[in-house]
């Protein structure tokens, strides 16, 4: 078959519903502005013309069809589906086929509603992913700014590269957008970097200026180590380790290897110091042992029946307690406490005894039953004046002022009697 017109004595014309044969050998198709030639043939007859046209137009119902399929399940974007049926309608339209082309393109222009509902669907689908990803990278902008304004110097930077690689998964937004938002998310990062650099570069100087600060320190332990003096040598260490704590921590590579040196001359000094301690108590143990003895004697003072006698029983007991010297330590505060004990329990019947016998109060009992007996005598004149005038009223009055004073004059001579 060819496109060349070859006439043939023998042709013949062939007819069918979308195409015919003519007798030149023309192959015409037929459509709704008529029929137009679409080839001619060679050889073979007119039947096999018509078949050769009609497997291209066959190809091409082929094409719509996985087209028509290709849209329907929407493996083709919308601008690319509307392409595709853009150009198979033209080659659709110019075929040289023989078949229902205008059916064929009909099937064509059923497509582009399909695809206008999904170029719809897709535009809205964009519109919600650009709200979702507006509406993350705010989040992320939220979440870096709040960064940039805090002091966590360790999780932070970590933080911040979790967040920038999640903003680099999420779609684009318009440009203005995505730019304002990036500038937001750009500078906090930067505010912490800045801040963070700034920290560290502080904290390195305070470290390396407690670095010089625990290498006096440790030269000034280490020179105590071998010290005797055991009780202002153990003040100088509480001040050594008050003025490290101060001091803040060093650079760790130095920090330990420095408090190790301390530590070490602290155990060095302390170390001697007990087992000195240690040496003194064993010496001390048969001083305890004359001091429980003495206190036997002293706890069988209480109670106290004789104050003089107990008080010079308790004085003679006392200097021989000084004289026993020195406990261990760890018995000095029992073994003190029980002789203060007894100490307290004479010195408070000394000073019951003393209350009742103060010269100044007895004065003033014996003062206050002078005036209380005046003003009886005196109230008493009042109220036999007035029973002799018969005032009934006065009388009743007078008495009980008489009988108060009286009353009172008793709790005076009682408590006069107490300090005689």
């Amino acid at each position: 078959m060819s496109s060349d017109k070859q006439s043939r004595d023998d042709s013949a014309p062939v007819d069918m519903p979308w195409g015919r044969v003519a007798e030149d050998g023309t192959v015409y198709v037929r459509t709704a502005d008529g029929e137009r030639p679409v080839g001619s043939y060679e050889a073979g007859t007119a039947e096999e013309a018509l078949e050769f046209f009609t497997k291209r137009f066959d190809e091409l119902e082929g094409k719509v069809h996985l087209l028509e399929q290709r849209v329907a399940t929407g493996r083709l974007a919308p601008e690319e589906a509307s392409s595709s049926v853009k150009a198979l309608r033209e080659q659709v339209v110019d075929a040289h086929a023989v078949g229902d082309l205008v059916a064929l393109a009909a099937r064509l222009d059923a497509l582009a509603p399909v695809i206008a509902v999904q170029r719809s669907a897709r535009k809205e689908e964009r519109a919600q992913k650009a709200a979702e990803s507006k509406a993350a990278k705010e989040e992320l902008v939220a979440e870096a700014e709040r960064l940039a304004e805090g002091t966590d110097w360790r999780n932070g930077a970590n933080r911040l590269r979790d967040l920038l690689a999640t903003w680099k998964e999420l779609p684009r937004l318009d440009r203005a957008t995505d730019d304002a938002l990036w500038r937001r998310f750009s500078t906090a990062r930067t505010t912490y970097t800045r801040h963070r650099k700034a920290h560290f570069a502080e904290e390195h100087e305070r470290r390396d200026s407690a670095r010089v600060v625990k290498e006096r320190l440790v030269k000034e332990a280490e020179a105590l180590a071998s010290s005797t003096e055991w009780g202002p040598t153990a003040g100088k260490y509480r001040d050594l380790m008050r003025e490290w704590k101060a001091a803040g921590p060093a650079p760790r590579d130095v920090d330990d290897k420095l408090w190790q040196r301390f530590r070490g001359a602290q155990d060095t000094f302390f170390g001697a110091r007990d087992a000195a301690n240690a040496a003194l108590d064993q010496e001390f143990a048969a001083n305890a042992e004359v001091k429980e003895a003495i206190l036997v004697e002293a706890e069988a003072l209480v109670p106290v029946t004789d104050l003089e006698a107990t008080k010079k029983t308790f004085r003679e007991l006392a200097d021989r307690w000084d004289a026993a010297g020195k406990v261990p330590r760890d018995r000095m505060k029992e073994l003190e406490g029980r002789m203060r004990k007894v100490e307290q329990a004479i010195r408070a019947v000394e000073d019951e005894q003393w209350s009742r016998s103060d010269p100044e109060k007895s004065a003033r009992a014996d003062d206050m039953i002078g005036k209380l007996e005046a003003g009886i005598a005196e109230a008493q004149a009042r109220l036999d004046k007035a029973a002799a005038a018969g005032d009934d009223r006065k009388v009743k009055d007078l008495q009980g002022e008489l009988e108060s004073k009286q009353a009172f004059l008793e709790m005076a001579r009682r408590a006069a009697a107490d300090f005689s």
